[in-house]
C-alpha cells in the first residue's frame, strides 16, 4: 500500500455501506481523517481504526486539504456542501473529490460553484462493491482537472486504480456506462440461470461450465453465485441500480440515443423495486425474472 502523507489532512463524508470500507483503507494508509455520517453511529464504528468523528458535516471538513463524498445522489451531495457549510469552511486551494455517483450534470454544477470559491473539484465515482473497497481494488473514474488528479494518485491508490477520463462530469458519464453494462450482464445471467434450470440442467454447473469462457465477467462469478446460492443480502442494492439506470436513460434522452437494452433491463429493475425488492441486492432481479416464468 503507498505510503500516505501525514500532513494532508481528510474529511470523508458518507461513511456508509461504501464509505466506511474506502475511509477505513484510508486510515490503513496512514491519512489522518475526520469522518461524518447521517446516521453517526455509522461515523463512530471507525474510530476504533483512528479516525476523529466529527458532529456535522461543516466541522468535519474544518482544516481539511482534501474533502471525499461518498453520499445517497446529488441532492445528498449539494445539500452537504452547500446548505450545511461546508465550501464556506474550505480553504482556497483545498480539493473535494466526490465519489458519490450522481448525475453529470449536477457534478458540472459542483465543480462550477466549488471553482468560483477557489476549490478544485474531481467527480471520482467508483465500481467493485463493497468487496472491491474493502480490498482497496476499486475502478475510480475521475472527471475533472488532469493534473488535479495527477496530485491525488497516492490518495486514490488506497482506494484502488484511478483513472483520468476527461473534464468534469466524464467520471460520472463513465460510471453510468459502467452501470449499464452491470445491469444488462446482471439481467442476462439472470435470464440464462432461468432458462438452463428449465431445460433440465444444473444452475451451479452451469456457472461453473461457462467460468473462463467468453461469457465469464466479474458479473458471473459474484452475482452468478449470489443467483445459485440465493443469498441477496446486499452490496449493490436494486434501489440504487435503478436510480443509476434512470439516470442513465435521462442522459440518453437528452443526448438523442436509443438505448433499446438498457431500458429494456430499466423496466425489469422497475417492476422488481417496486414490487418491494429495492433493498436486495441487484442480482436479486433473478426473483422478479422467476416471478415471470412460475
Amino acid at each position: 500500500m503507498t505510503v500516505a502523507n501525514p500532513s494532508k489532512k481528510i474529511a470523508f463524508l458518507g461513511t456508509g455501506l461504501m464509505g466506511a470500507p474506502m475511509a477505513r483503507r484510508l486510515l490503513q494508509a496512514g491519512y489522518s481523517l475526520t469522518v461524518w455520517n447521517r446516521n453517526p453511529d455509522k461515523a463512530k464504528a471507525l474510530e476504533s481504526d483512528g479516525a476523529t468523528v466529527a458532529p456535522s458535516p461543516a466541522e468535519a471538513v474544518d482544516g481539511a486539504d482534501i474533502v471525499i463524498t461518498m453520499l445517497t445522489d446529488g441532492k445528498a451531495v449539494g445539500d452537504v456542501l452547500f446548505e450545511s457549510g461546508c465550501a464556506e469552511r474550505l480553504a482556497k486551494g483545498a480539493k473535494v473529490i466526490d465519489m458519490s455517483s450522481i448525475a453529470p450534470a449536477i457534478a458540472k454544477e459542483h465543480a462550477a460553484k466549488l471553482e468560483a470559491l477557489g476549490i478544485a473539484h474531481v467527480d471520482a465515482p467508483v465500481s467493485g462493491g463493497v468487496v472491491g473497497a474493502e480490498a482497496g481494488t476499486l475502478a475510480i473514474m475521475a472527471g475533472g482537472d488532469a493534473d488535479v488528479v495527477a496530485s491525488l494518485q497516492d490518495m486514490f491508490s488506497a482506494m484502488g486504480r484511478v483513472t483520468h477520463v476527461g473534464p468534469s462530469g466524464a467520471g460520472q458519464i463513465c460510471k453510468l456506462a459502467n452501470q449499464q453494462i452491470v445491469a444488462v450482464t446482471i439481467g442476462a445471467v439472470a435470464e440464462a440461470m432461468i432458462l438452463v434450470e428449465a431445460g433440465g440442467a444444473s444452475r451451479e454447473a452451469f456457472r461453473n461450465a461457462i467460468r473462463g469462457g467468453f461469457a465469464d465477467s466479474r458479473i458471473l462469478e459474484i452475482h452468478g453465485r449470489r443467483m445459485v446460492e440465493r443469498a441477496f443480502e446486499p452490496g449493490g442494492t436494486a434501489k440504487n441500480q435503478l436510480k443509476d439506470l434512470n439516470a442513465v436513460m435521462d442522459v440518453a434522452d437528452a443526448l438523442s440515443l436509443t438505448l433499446p437494452l438498457t431500458s429494456g433491463v430499466r423496466t425489469e429493475f422497475t417492476d422488481f423495486v417496486e414490487g418491494g425488492g429495492g433493498p436486495l441486492d441487484h442480482s436479486g432481479l433473478l426473483l422478479h425474472l422467476e416471478k415471470l416464468n412460475p
